[in-house]
């Protein structure tokens, strides 16, 4: 873990709401038991300034270990995306009012080529490799976000806008900055926590001048087994947090 990550992961929590409809304060970082590779669990993110569930997303385990949990995202995966009540897609939506109009949840598929997604335990974002049709390698993508929380069926986080995309040539850009800006002016993010994010994303920038994993491993080269079946979405897919292992 970065020095930044262990900085920015040491005061981290979420509010999750438990069985009984109870909101309460959750530390994140516990332990879990290791995956096996070909397991199937769900890697989910909690909407921002609430406890429900609002993205839920099938993976497959690619390599779970002290280090690294690496995961495939198939093409075709049912998963669940947040939407405006009405339906609109929240992209859709102009930016001034994108986070404060009522939202409701969708399910859909992934229609684009598989995602592969790498994180490091405690580390403040993960990374995502895309690929083109055909395996022409396209990107890895920094994704901001809460250290994973591992319980028994996946990984839980919180997304935070801000985001970091590096291409093959090496070269680097900030996404999302827009987006990350108005989301504090929504006051969904306070001033204490989007410093917190910088940080990450600078830690985050460090690591890919230097050129250091996961961008020097080799990921791009990876392919999933051809026998994996794509994971379904379960109808539990919002299941409390009170099943977290601590």
């Amino acid at each position: 873990m970065t020095r930044a990550a262990a900085a920015y992961a040491q005061d981290t929590y979420y509010l999750a709401m438990t069985e009984d409809g109870a909101v309460t304060r959750v530390e994140a970082g516990g332990p879990g038991a290791h995956w096996a590779p070909g397991t199937q669990i769900l890697w989910r993110y909690r909407e921002n300034g609430g406890p429900r569930f609002h993205i839920a997303r099938p993976v497959t385990v690619v390599e779970d270990t002290e280090d690294l949990l690496a995961v495939w995202m198939a093409p075709g995966t049912e998963c669940v995306r947040p939407v405006l009540a009405d339906g609109t897609p929240v992209h859709a939506e102009p930016l001034e009012s994108r986070y404060t109009k009522p939202r409701t949840v969708r399910r859909d598929r992934w229609f684009g080529t598989g995602v592969l997604k790498l994180a490091r335990p405690g580390e403040p974002w993960s990374v995502w490799l895309f690929w083109e049709p055909g395996w022409r390698f396209k990107n890895w993508y920094v994704n901001l976000e809460e250290p994973l929380v591992r319980w028994s069926g996946g990984v839980d986080s919180e997304d935070h806008f801000l985001d970091i995309c590096v291409y093959p040539d090496r070269s680097w850009e900030w996404r999302d900055e827009d987006e990350f800006a108005q989301a504090q002016r929504a006051g969904l993010m306070d001033a204490r926590q989007a410093e917190g994010v910088r940080l990450a994303g600078r830690s985050a920038v460090e690591s890919i001048r230097a050129w250091e994993a996961p961008f020097s491993a080799g990921w791009q080269h990876w392919r999933p087994d051809p026998s994996w079946p794509v994971p379904p979405l379960p109808d539990d897919w919002n299941r409390t947090a009170a099943h977290l292992t601590t």
